[in-house]
This record gives structure tokens, sequence and C-alpha cells, in this order.
């Protein structure tokens, strides 16, 4: 899939026009959708791309496999029920309004990503990360947290980025066992990255499933790693995030 990269990225920001234009989609049996998490453009399109992927089951990094388990074939998928349900307003998400429609955009089971991890031996975690990368990720976390971190924690921050995607691909991969194909994965871009989240992890221990990446840009702005698709939408207005580091 990744070989389309370049194609597919000028074809989605072109017909894009605030990620309203659905684009057709390589077929695969896991579908990682990745967001800017309080875009609310973003999750319109991730709901409307579950729409028409039909998957068998959704996993959501913002849940645990508690939370996903509330869930029961009975409830009602609206932010009214699911808000209360889930104890979304103490999760520190955005607004379950922005995560329902999401879940309503079909009836297949819910899942959750987050909680204690299972075994990860097989992700190669204890591996050290070539120098470049390491570098590279230590960078891209400094930068995110607005250069507040002591350089110090930098490698705990990089370590607990790669377990995270390490737990999100083996969720994702079991739910693909238990319902078949085609499973989605609702998460961050930073998880959703091609050449060292997500997919990456998935490649590691299962290279024979087929993964499609999408990525989610804001104001023409390409999100970093690659995927196969990368779809954009204005960015909504926001105060400076580092304000939260002052």
């Amino acid at each position: 899939m990744r070989g389309a990269f370049g194609a597919l990225v000028a074809l989605a920001l072109a017909g894009a026009a605030g990620a309203q234009t659905l684009p057709e989609l390589p077929p695969a049996e896991i579908y990682v959708i990745g967001e800017q998490h309080d875009n609310p453009t973003h999750h319109k399109m991730q709901a409307a791309l579950v729409t028409r992927i039909a998957p068998t089951a959704v996993v959501f990094e913002m849940l645990d496999a508690d939370q996903a388990a509330r869930i029961t074939p009975g409830v009602t998928r609206d932010a009214a029920t699911l808000g209360p349900l889930l104890d979304w307003a103490e999760s520190g998400w955005p607004d379950i309004a922005y995560y329902a429609p999401i879940m309503a955009a079909t009836d297949a089971p819910i899942l959750g990503a987050a909680g204690p991890a299972d075994d990860l031996s097989g992700y190669g975690l204890d591996a050290a990360l070539p120098d470049d990368q390491q570098a590279a990720r230590e960078a891209l976390q400094a930068a995110s947290h607005c250069g507040a971190l002591p350089e110090e924690i930098l490698p705990d921050f990089v370590a607990r980025q790669r377990a995270l995607d390490a737990q999100f691909a083996d969720r994702t991969l079991a739910a693909l066992d238990r319902y078949g194909a085609p499973v989605v994965l609702i998460t961050g871009n930073g998880h959703a990255r091609a050449d060292w989240g997500v997919p990456a992890a998935i490649a590691r221990v299962r290279p024979e499933v087929a993964v499609v990446t999408i990525l989610q840009g804001e104001d023409g702005i390409v999100p970093p790693g690659g995927g196969d698709l990368v779809l954009d939408a204005d960015a909504p207005a926001r105060g400076d995030p580092c304000d939260a580091f002052r």
C-alpha cells in the first residue's frame, strides 16, 4: 500500500474541500484512521469513512476494554447516552459529541485499545532504535510538549509512545482475529503514521496483514510519517497549545 502514497496524497488534498469529499479506499484488512483530536471535521470524516468501510469492529484509542464493554448491542450510540455511560467527562478527551457519530456509523462492536497491555514481547520494544530515529522521536516529543520537558526524560516519553503503538497494534490484530476483516482503528495521527506508528508495529509481527493508513492534516499541512492517504481540513479556532506549559 505504501508505494501509492504520493499520488494518493495529491488526490485527497486536491479534492478534500474541508474534508467533505470521500476518497476511494484501497482494499485492506485493517484501516488505521488518524486525527487531530480537537478537529471536529476530522471526526466527521472518520464517521463517513467508517460508514463506507462497514467494518466488523472499530477499535478506539480513547477507550479501555471496560468502557468498550459497556457499549452493548442495545445501547443507543449518541452523545447523550455514551457520555455518562463511558464517564467521558473525566476522560480528558474532547467532547463525546465528536466521537459518538463515529460509533453510531456502524453497529459493529466497539473495542478499546487503552488500558493495561498484554504481552508485547514480539514487538521489539527492548531493541534500541537507530540513533537518527531516536533523535527524531525525542525532538518530536520535545516540540509537542512545547519544550517544557527536561531532556533527560525525553527517552522515557519515546519509550511510552513505542509501547502504545505496539499495544494499539496488538488490540487491533486481536479484533481482526476475532471478527475478521475489515477492522478500523481510530487514533491520533502520531500513532497512525506509517513509518514508526501502529502500521509499522503491525508489519513487524504480522507482515502479511494488509493495512491502509489514513492521516488527516490541517490547512494543507501534511502530518509527518507518511501513510497511504492524507486528507485535509480547516484547522479549528484554538488557543496557543503551549499556554498549558507556561
